[in-house]
């Protein structure tokens, strides 16, 4: 049996209680992310906790801290935990394409591509594109969007079998809506992260799936959600878990608007994580995704990296 965790929200048929969650203070903000006082200046001021970063704030009584309080994961339990880490022999990032995505109404898999090898600073490829009939996967019609879905837990094991044997991990990416077990409306996405497998799907991130009308910038919002989700799963297969501390791209969410009020980048405690992790060149991490948003369109990530990246430099040259 493959050990797994939901990974991107999701919502259970039965109602959900009200748990409660308290936001982090100040004092555990600085806790979780440790000391730095010994790093590279330019790490120094990469994680600093400026105003850059917006606290995490109380979630609504649908959002995902409400459902699923969750402890949170400093930089130091995260370390101790001794995750899987790329090295010589396990160093790429795989998409495995799943099912068809339509021209002009699915994200661009090579521009998904690029922006996970600029976010994760890794090698990423894309495998050729393979029919959801291949792996003979467990299939339903949602009862409430009336809507094809597909068993989670089948991709997995599938893609287990699959895995190549330079991958960091394999991931497989789907147009079609996914399901975790019969007790479950959906899930935006599952991992088996110790066997460094998971699979997640666009569907939701596209207005027509909920009978909305696209906007002329329809496209722009698709690939901003897709490549959101894309890293924010992706970093799971990393071993980080959701953030509780910040607004941050690896913040749990419960629904479609919670999921797109996060940014896209990563809080200086994940930052941290994720540095460590595979020993990227943070300003060549921040370069690179400024390339990318100014390409795509996303301009307020984009005038965010820019700020960002101007504060680390003139620091520096300090």
């Amino acid at each position: 049996m493959i050990k797994t965790i939901l990974i991107c929200g999701g919502i259970l048929i039965a109602t959900v209680p009200v748990l409660g969650f308290d936001p982090p203070t100040p004092v555990q903000r600085v806790n979780a992310l440790g000391p730095i006082d010994g790093l590279p200046m330019v790490l120094q001021r990469a994680f600093a906790l400026d105003l850059d970063f917006a606290p995490i704030p109380n979630p609504g009584r649908d959002d995902w801290l409400t459902a699923h309080p969750e402890p949170g994961q400093s930089f130091d339990q995260f370390r101790r935990a001794q995750p899987n880490r790329p090295d010589q022999k396990r160093r790429i990032i795989y998409l495995q394409p799943l099912g068809i995505f339509p021209e002009k109404q699915s994200p661009s898999t090579e521009m998904l591509r690029q922006y996970a090898g600029s976010f994760f600073q890794m090698d990423v490829k894309v495998l050729p594109h393979t029919g959801i009939e291949a792996g003979d996967f467990t299939r339903r019609t949602n009862r409430f969007t009336s809507r094809p879905q597909i068993l989670t837990s089948d991709v997995l094991r599938w893609l287990q079998r699959r895995l190549p044997e330079d991958a960091f991990c394999l991931l497989g990416i789907t147009m079609e809506d996914l399901y975790p077990e019969p007790s479950w409306n959906f899930v935006f996405g599952q991992a088996s992260l110790r066997e460094r497998v998971g699979v997640y799907s666009f569907a939701r991130y596209d207005p027509v799936f909920y009978g909305e009308t696209r906007r002329k910038d329809y496209e722009t919002l698709l690939l901003r959600r897709s490549a959101k989700v894309l890293t924010h799963e992706t970093a799971h297969m990393f071993a980080l878990t959701h953030c509780i501390y910040f607004q941050c791209v690896m913040n749990g969410s419960n629904h479609l608007q919670e999921s797109d009020g996060r940014p896209m980048h990563l809080c200086p405690v994940c930052l941290r994580k994720l540095q460590w992790s595979v020993g990227f060149d943070v300003v060549k991490h921040y370069e690179e995704l400024n390339r990318f948003c100014q390409h795509a369109g996303f301009k307020d990530e984009a005038l965010w990296i820019v700020r960002r990246l101007k504060k680390i430099r003139e620091d520096i040259s300090k």
